[in-house]
């Protein structure tokens, strides 16, 4: 890149994806700030200066051509892997998984890193003409696998299901069959339904067999072969059960009724749900919630940081953060259309599906329509790895949109 392109005016910079990423980062300081206002922590100020930081960066890569990152697919993926091989042999522990690695007194978590770094490898991948067909997705989980499992063994259930939901979606994005991603995710869905109801669970047996018969070839032994699989699946459904940690399993399950235990597993669900619905539709004001200065919700800043918008800000101020994701994630949708290659704009689907997914679980999670399975709120859950990783997926998109088509919106 020529000094003169570097240093060219910033006129091109997408603002729409840095001024609403800005938002939600105050926003979520003066959240983080109300769940502490009675303990002598300043997580709001360090919330706040590596979001400063992290939007630096987000700058300097937007000024980047990001199709250098072709050639370097390989060596992003490799520091990927390793990264997340370190955190099984010098990482630390905490809350019952190995996830950090300490330096300097930081604490860094590699598996936020490695959500981009399987982005981008993914993205390189796909844009091969041949990434539709069944050799090339067979090829694309192969890759994505490796990341997946090492993130699922720490164990952090969480993230690899947003690996899940990146892969799916970049496949989709590529033009790969949908019948194809159905099956795929066929296996999973069988050995729920095995465990809650047989009935329904016969019935999508019988579904998988109708769309392994209209889109794979050989039909025949493709519907035969696709409903052994499920069929087996929901057998092994209730062993995989068994090798879940007590935790893990209570999260799973406890958001159906987390009266059942309502001072373990369930207590997070239950006070955050009475957080949320005594905010009514203005909120009770800024550090003036009662479960939120009280410390009813333990580490509230974090996963929980919703529930403290939905107390003090009320559904007024839910709507709010709810129109600038909604926002952030029709601009990232522009951008892939516009993107001037498969590339850049595998790049943008990839992290609109890390972003989308992570809200839509963190949120139903709060309100318990979901399971507690530890997955933040993007740019506003406290989290300096977390933070630094979107800013940097922001960085990327900003580069896709400097080099793009002229966008349309």
């Amino acid at each position: 890149m020529s000094s003169r392109s570097w240093f060219a005016p910033w006129s091109d910079i997408d603002v729409p994806l840095f001024l609403i990423t800005i938002a939600l980062t105050f926003i979520s300081g003066m959240a983080i700030q109300s769940t502490q206002n009675a303990q002598p922590y300043i997580d709001w100020w360090q919330h706040w200066v590596m979001g400063g930081l992290s939007l630096i960066v987000a700058l300097i890569i937007a000024r980047w051509r990001y199709e250098t990152l072709m050639q370097w697919r390989w060596v992003v993926y490799g520091l990927t892997n390793l990264s997340l091989l370190a955190v099984k042999f010098v990482g630390t522990s905490g809350l019952g998984a190995q996830r950090w690695i300490s330096i300097g007194g930081f604490h860094i978590q590699p598996s936020e890193f490695a959500k981009v770094g399987a982005i981008v490898t993914l993205a390189a991948i796909l844009e091969d003409r041949n990434a539709s067909t069944m050799q090339g997705v067979v090829k694309a989980l192969l890759i994505i696998g490796v990341p997946w499992g090492l993130v699922f063994l720490q164990p952090d259930l969480g993230t690899s299901l947003v690996f899940g939901a990146i892969a799916l979606t970049m496949l989709y994005w590529a033009n790969v069959n949908p019948g194809w991603l159905i099956l795929l995710v066929s296996p999973l869905i069988s050995a729920i339904l095995y465990s809650l109801t047989l009935p329904i669970w016969f019935i999508w047996l019988l579904a998988m067999t109708v769309v392994a018969w209209l889109s794979l070839p050989n039909r025949w032994l493709s519907s035969m072969v696709a409903l052994a699989i499920n069929l087996v699946s929901g057998k092994l459904g209730s062993i995989f059960w068994g090798l879940l940690k007590e935790y893990q399993k209570d999260r799973l399950i406890l958001f159906l009724d987390p009266d059942k235990d309502p001072l373990g597993g369930g207590y997070h669900l239950i006070q955050s749900r009475i957080a949320i619905g005594s905010g009514e539709m203005w909120g009770r004001g800024f550090e003036q919630g009662t479960q939120t200065q009280g410390g009813f919700i333990p580490e509230q800043h974090t996963d929980f940081i919703f529930s403290a918008i939905g107390e003090e800000f009320g559904f007024i101020g839910c709507v709010v953060i709810l129109l600038l994701f909604w926002g952030l994630c029709l601009r990232l949708t522009v951008v892939a259309q516009n993107a001037k290659d498969n590339f850049g704009s595998l790049i943008a689907i990839g992290v609109l599906a890390m972003i989308f997914f992570q809200v839509m679980v963190n949120i139903c999670m709060t309100i318990g329509l979901a399971p507690v399975t530890g997955i933040p709120l993007p740019w506003m859950s406290y989290g300096r790895s977390a933070m630094l990783t979107n800013y940097i997926a922001i960085g990327l998109v900003g580069s896709i949109a400097n080099h793009r088509q002229r966008l349309k919106f």
